[in-house]
């Protein structure tokens, strides 16, 4: 057996990152892993739904062996059985705990999406569970900013979103294909967006009544014009478990797209909902970097797998990034360059090669 990846899940943020980017690189390499103290850093930490669920997809393509795979495990076991397997597959948040979960689907997507890219055939997901929920990307910006991106670089996926799934009811649905390898992925130099193309968004209300879509859809609009960007933003009533708000906003360039998503709560009024998405975009557009803070650190694993050199710039350096980088250099013998403070503009170089 090959030697064992000892990760210590507390590392940086102390978040689900570490958890994610270790079973990629695991099912990936065929390196056995450990991984404790998981999401030691936050309120509630261990294995919460959409991290178990990420676990045992992950176990699922590369019929890997499990110890500690639980709610609420801080320590986990993950070793794999053999290459990924293309084909058909289910993952559902929502089963992962009684009484359902709202856990995000895109951070299960992100987690398998790479090794299926890379495996021999086409894949086929149902993925159900939160597809709109905070602190994860959206399926909405997995399809129009990750998505995209990761095409230039050889990586080509479809996603349709059958039923969206607000945070805390969950219960959306997403149909994704995943074409399988037809090369070795792609290096990427992105250090100059190049012109803005357009900018548009959608203003989402679920179970709510009209007028909240349509005032987060105004402001942003207005919010936008009075900075020089024409916008189109569409309200857009959606039927499904429970309410939910939210806006997602992109601004496409030449050469990247980047997206901000904000979600409504109890309390904040839909103004102030587009406001905050406003600021993020308008923040990132004045800094004329090309990548979205967001996107710089989900880049970290396709670059160090593609075939010579990645630069990216990007609006802000994360220690989301940082903590990806780290994950990396435990597995990969990579050089992996970062230039910036934290939360800072910046750029990503890195050297890779296929495994």
């Amino acid at each position: 057996m090959r030697d064992w990846i000892e990760i210590d899940g507390s590392y940086g943020e102390g978040g689900g990152q570490v958890l994610r980017t270790s079973l990629t690189l695991a099912v990936l390499t065929g390196r056995p892993l450990r991984i404790e103290h998981i999401r030691a850093g936050r309120k509630k930490p261990g294995l919460r739904p959409q991290h178990l669920t990420a676990v045992r997809a992950a176990a699922a393509i590369c019929d890997a062996q499990l110890e500690g795979d639980v709610l609420g495990s801080q320590a986990l076991s993950f070793t794999p059985g053999g290459p990924v397997r293309a084909g058909q597959y289910t993952f559902d948040v929502s089963a992962a705990v009684q009484g359902g979960s709202a856990g995000s689907v895109g951070l299960v997507l992100q987690t398998i999406f790479l090794p299926l890219a890379l495996a021999d055939g086409d894949s086929y997901l149902t993925l159900r569970g939160g597809t709109h929920v905070p602190w994860a990307p959206s399926i909405s910006y997995v399809e129009h900013v990750f998505l995209p991106q990761l095409a230039r670089m050889g990586a080509r996926a479809q996603v349709e979103s059958e039923q969206w799934g607000f945070y805390p009811a969950g219960g959306g649905q997403v149909q994704v294909r995943i074409a399988g390898r037809e090369g070795p992925l792609r290096s990427l130099q992105v250090v100059e967006r190049g012109a803005l193309q357009s900018v548009w968004g959608i203003a989402a209300g679920m179970n709510l009544p009209a007028h909240i879509p349509q005032r987060m859809a105004d402001r942003a609009h207005r919010l936008l014009a009075e900075a020089g960007l024409a916008a189109r933003v569409e309200p857009r009533r959606l039927r499904g478990n429970g309410p939910g708000a939210g806006i997602f906003l992109c601004a496409e360039y030449d050469r990247a797209a980047t997206g901000f998503t904000v979600y409504g709560r109890q309390g904040l009024p839909s103004e102030r909902v587009s406001e905050m998405a406003c600021d993020e975009l308008l923040a990132h557009h004045r800094s004329t970097a090309a990548l979205d803070p967001h996107l710089a650190d989900q880049l970290v694993l396709p670059a160090v797998l593609a075939e010579g050199e990645t630069r990216v710039s990007t609006s802000r350096v994360t220690r989301h990034l940082l903590t990806n980088v780290w994950v990396v250099r435990h597995f990969l013998a990579r050089e992996v360059q970062i230039e910036g403070a934290v939360e800072s503009p910046g750029w990503l170089w890195v050297k890779g090669e296929q495994v």
